[in-house]
């Protein structure tokens, strides 16, 4: 699809959520780069780092609230935003462009909810990544030529993805998982359904640095 991005300098930097500048993020960011000296191979071998190797919340049945990068790689577990956040860290930490997209989706046709994804700039473009973590039925790849997602969108159900690619992740997002206390209960009910009203590319309340 057709992305909506500023600049890819506007996406490198750290703020308190995308916390590039961490050192434990800056540490495994630079040990995938001396393993995968490209920018491809680089983003390869971190989104399938965030992708295999984080444990999804629900899929592990793991209560732990993760939000910040540095928290996702130390618990090692997060929802798909969390885990997004995490490999938008690691990449800007290694100097390659990587904001937050979003899809709307549905179980049921009647109840929705936000889907966290990444996208990153490579040969002159925006790719989106989706690093949930695969499981049956569910087979999210690394791609550049045609997007391998975790869900494609049901139009006729009313599901959607959003263009914007933001520089910070959306704020109902944020304060969703900063104001809960067991994440699989929020997963019962409590994450945003709709971006954030007038969501931009930084839409999060966040403190950049």
């Amino acid at each position: 699809m057709n992305l909506s991005a500023h600049a890819p300098a506007a996406y490198l930097a750290a703020d308190d959520v995308i916390d590039a500048d961490h050192p434990a993020v800056r540490d495994a960011a630079a040990t995938l780069r001396a393993a995968h000296p490209g920018d491809v191979p680089f983003a390869r071998a971190a989104f399938e780092l965030a992708r295999d190797e984080i444990r999804h919340s629900c899929d592990a049945a793991d209560p732990r609230v993760t939000l910040r990068a540095s928290d996702v790689l130390r618990d090692g577990v997060g929802l798909c935003f969390a885990k997004s956040h995490l490999l938008a860290a690691m990449l800007r930490a290694e100097g390659v462009p990587a904001g937050l997209c979003y899809q709307r989706l549905t179980d049921d046709g009647e109840t929705f909810v936000l889907h966290g994804l990444v996208a990153v700039h490579l040969q002159d473009g925006w790719h989106r990544l989706d690093p949930r973590g695969n499981k049956p039925g569910v087979d999210a790849q690394f791609s550049l030529t045609s997007e391998r997602l975790a869900w494609p969108v049901r139009v006729d159900l009313g599901e959607r993805d959003y263009p914007q690619v933001l520089v910070a992740p959306d704020r109902d997002v944020v304060r969703a998982l900063r104001g809960a206390t067991n994440v699989l209960e929020l997963c019962r009910g409590g994450l945003p359904s709709d971006l954030s009203t007038g969501s931009g590319a930084d839409a999060a309340d966040v403190t950049s640095r």
